[in-house]
């Protein structure tokens, strides 16, 4: 393993572990009336851990094989913030002494979204299939950086869209304020990803 590969991921480690002291020291200031396993709250911190780990996943490929400056710079981004989440994510879990994983995807979102994760073979909205990350880890240069912007692009979609299911229906000041930020933070990725993605598009095109 390189040096310049290790750097990153250990600086990802270390964020991941300081977000996970953030998170603690925030549950514990939270309600005493803990959400419970079946709770919108706890269904939405579980999924929202497996969603990012595909986010993480994908932007470290990105961030290792891409080409273009800015798409890697974003992908790096993400890759940090999100580890940082995942591990605020399971601090709550373990504040309210709740499982930390569930093999029911979306069923805190109601029947009808539950029903869509079901059909789409338990995949969260956004998230790329087995078949589209193994093809992703085919790629590299423009190519990488092409389908890295395609494939994130929806999955910030999915998760802006599950962030909007849980502001409908929980008013948890933890998930609200977190909900919140992933809406505003996920939309801009998306702004500035169109926007290299476009720029990619067009000088291969010349």
């Amino acid at each position: 393993m390189s040096r310049l590969w290790r750097r990153p991921a250990v600086l990802i480690a270390i964020t991941a572990v300081l977000m996970l002291a953030a998170g603690v020291a925030v549950g514990w200031a939270a309600s005493t009336a803990a959400p419970g396993n079946d709770s919108v709250e706890a269904g939405f911190a579980r999924d929202m851990q497996t969603h990012h780990q595909q986010a993480v996943e994908m932007a470290m490929y990105e961030w290792q094989n891409g080409s273009d400056a800015a798409m890697t710079a974003i992908a790096y981004d993400i890759a940090t913030s999100q580890s940082a989440e995942i591990g605020m994510y399971r601090s709550w879990l373990r504040d309210w002494d709740v499982r930390l994983s569930s093999g029911d995807p979306m069923a805190w979102a109601g029947e009808e979204h539950a029903h869509d994760s079901e059909s789409s073979g338990g995949l969260m909205p956004g998230m790329a299939t087995d078949e589209q990350m193994a093809e992703f880890k085919t790629l590299t240069g423009s190519d990488a950086d092409i389908m890295f912007a395609e494939l994130m692009i929806a999955h910030h979609i999915g998760g802006i869209d599950m962030a909007k299911i849980a502001l409908e229906r929980s008013d948890n000041d933890l998930v609200v304020d977190a909900a919140q930020r992933t809406v505003a933070v996920q939309q801009s990725d998306i702004t500035n990803l169109q926007g290299h993605l476009d720029n990619i598009l067009s000088a291969v095109e010349e």
